[in-house]
């Protein structure tokens, strides 16, 4: 079972301000190179480390796939928070796909 995940950012305050306006994650602040963000907003605990270097899964990072009740209503809150669309909608024999988006 996966406990903590650390993910890069190039923009702490881009980064906390995109995924506390698209999916309402809260975050603490550990000076000013990391923030926390925990499983009661986010759904698993971990945090966001500065990093001039951040990975994609197009040059072989981790994709993160967050749930989501309404796949409409979650993209409109993404593009509302400036986030761009890397995948639109998709159908596969289980639903609908998740909705892949960067910031």
């Amino acid at each position: 079972m996966i406990n903590y995940v650390e993910l890069p950012s190039k923009d702490l305050g881009a980064t906390k301000a995109f995924f506390a306006a698209a999916f309402g994650w809260e975050f603490v602040d550990y000076g000013p190179e990391y923030t926390s963000f925990s499983a009661t907003s986010a759904g698993l605990d971990g945090g966001f480390f500065l990093d001039t270097k951040a990975s994609t899964t197009a040059t072989g990072g981790a994709l993160v796939v967050l749930k989501s009740d309404g796949l409409e209503a979650t993209l409109a809150a993404v593009a509302a928070a400036r986030g761009g669309v890397v995948k639109p909608i998709f159908d596969f024999s289980g639903g609908q796909s998740p909705v892949s988006w960067g910031c």
